[in-house]
């Protein structure tokens, strides 16, 4: 099937303001864009890219001062089978992982470790290590948090939703 995708962000700025956006398509699901999925701008400004440490495209510009335009608008086939399952998943303990997956057990701005584990372990703790667990994760986030302009803002953490 084709899913079109595409956004159109506008920023009022009122200085000169550097950006940097992560909004292309992984670089694993290029080769199924039907068109580039290129960031345009209003008004027109330079735009450089370069590949973060997770695969993403990053694309770098100077807002001038007033309002700008950000966009795309492009199609990417997909096959519409949900993510493979599976349920004998086991979990590892923390000091057996490989190290390069540590990096997505760190905190950030968005996502206060700190503050959300006493509610995970009161909400997780008790479900079976492994596949269940994600899934009850999963289940949770499905069932109470809907995503709503009304409710968005740029500073919203995982906590406050």
């Amino acid at each position: 099937m084709q899913i079109r995708l595409g956004y159109e962000l506008a920023y009022t700025c009122p200085q000169r303001t550097p950006m940097i956006l992560t909004l292309n398509v992984h670089y694993s699901r290029v080769s199924d864009l039907l068109a580039p999925d290129h960031i345009l701008t209003q008004p027109a400004v330079p735009v450089t890219a370069y590949r973060d440490g997770f695969g993403n495209w990053c694309s770098r510009l100077v807002a001038p001062p007033g309002e700008i335009r950000i966009g795309t608008d492009t199609r990417i086939h997909d096959d519409g089978l949900p993510d493979a399952v599976d349920p004998t998943a086991i979990q590892n303990a923390v000091e057996d992982l490989p190290s390069e997956t540590l990096v997505y057990l760190q905190g950030s701005r968005y996502c206060e470790t700190d503050r959300l584990s006493e509610t995970a372990w009161s909400l997780f703790g008790q479900t079976p290590l492994g596949w269940p667990r994600v899934q009850a994760i999963s289940d949770f986030v499905h069932q109470h948090i809907a995503f709503g302009y009304q409710y968005s803002r740029a500073t919203k953490t995982a906590l406050e939703a």
